[in-house]
């Protein structure tokens, strides 16, 4: 079972270093994914939290896409209703022009933030409830076949940038079938409704211009090191970073503190967020990705590297490329 692997680049803000620290990291992991076979490198939209360094998402993705020259780029994704559909249409118009072929628009509805940084973002409770429509006004904008007369996006218009819908719901799965659209599960944190949607979607996909056939990318942590006892070390520092960020109510936490925390009842959504994660050695990680491939009936994996430093993801990447490809060739 031969399946493409991408990267979501969780663009990290490690304890002791800075945003620009984070970009210089994101540049050599693209760079090296591109160099070991990676298909894409997707890059989230947050807002208002210290450790993520990706809330500019398209900014970031023009300063990637210029550091790198075939590995596909894109958002994974932007929260649509945070955002004007002809503005979105012209970032990503621009960034298409710039770097023709390369570039990828998955969506998402979700704010990507608490509730104080909606009120700052300007959004409100009800902006969900538009993403269907907001969707195919932003298609209409990026295609030349504008909704809204009179209005094109330039950059953008004919630009043809592809669409991906986000999701971990029923909702997402529906919404990608009826619009004929690639559908990507967010699995790495959200995992109880995979199969679920998955079927879902495939069960009712309908071909568009875009796409004849359905397309699902599955998300998964992955922790690939030299030996099983590292990347279960690594893997713990995960989880106890999680724990800290989700729970520890704005304070830094010790390592025995955000343990208490991953034994408690609390503790136990953060174990569940991360039910899908490949971690051990390199043969061990391949051949649980080959595994969660046909568990959920995916066409490709976005991966999420999840080791603590900068060097240990890069490390993880690589393995993880290495072992796959041998394991696929065997």
């Amino acid at each position: 079972m031969n399946i493409p692997l991408s990267i979501l680049d969780l663009a990290p803000i490690r304890k002791g270093e800075t945003a620009a620290d984070s970009f210089a990291a994101s540049v050599t992991l693209a760079q090296r994914a591109e160099q070991w076979g990676y298909r894409r490198v997707w890059y989230a939209e947050h807002h208002n939290i210290a450790t993520i360094a990706s809330s500019a998402t398209s900014v970031l993705i023009a300063h990637i896409a210029a550091h790198t020259r075939t590995i596909r780029v894109g958002a994974g994704g932007v929260m649509l209703p945070n955002h004007s559909p002809l503005t979105i249409a012209e970032q990503f118009g621009t960034l298409e022009s710039l770097h023709p072929g390369r570039i990828d628009l998955g969506l998402g509805r979700a704010p990507g933030s608490d509730q104080n940084t909606m009120r700052a973002l300007r959004r409100n409770g009800a902006s969900a409830e538009h993403f269907p429509e907001d969707v195919l006004e932003l298609q209409g904008y990026l295609t030349g076949d504008t909704r809204i007369p009179g209005v094109d996006a330039t950059p953008g218009k004919g630009t043809n940038v592809p669409l991906y819908i986000l999701g971990s719901s029923i909702f997402g799965a529906t919404l990608a079938a009826s619009l004929g659209l690639p559908y990507a599960f967010a699995s790495h944190f959200a995992p109880d409704l995979l199969q679920q949607a998955v079927a879902a979607y495939r069960r009712d996909f309908r071909p568009s211009a875009q796409l004849d056939r359905p397309y699902v990318i599955a998300g998964v942590n992955v922790v690939t090191a030299d030996t099983n006892a590292e990347a279960q070390e690594q893997f713990l520092a995960a989880k106890r970073s999680r724990a800290t960020w989700l729970l520890g109510r704005g304070r830094s936490l010790t390592d025995e503190e955000a343990d208490v925390i991953l034994a408690s009842p609390a503790g136990e959504h953060i174990q569940q967020m991360v039910t899908y994660s490949a971690v051990g050695t390199p043969s061990e990680v391949a051949e649980y990705i080959e595994n969660f491939a046909r568990h959920a009936d995916a066409d490709e994996l976005m991966t999420a590297h999840q080791s603590p430093t900068a060097e240990a993801r890069l490390r993880s990447v690589e393995l993880l490329a290495d072992s796959v490809q041998h394991a696929f060739a065997v």
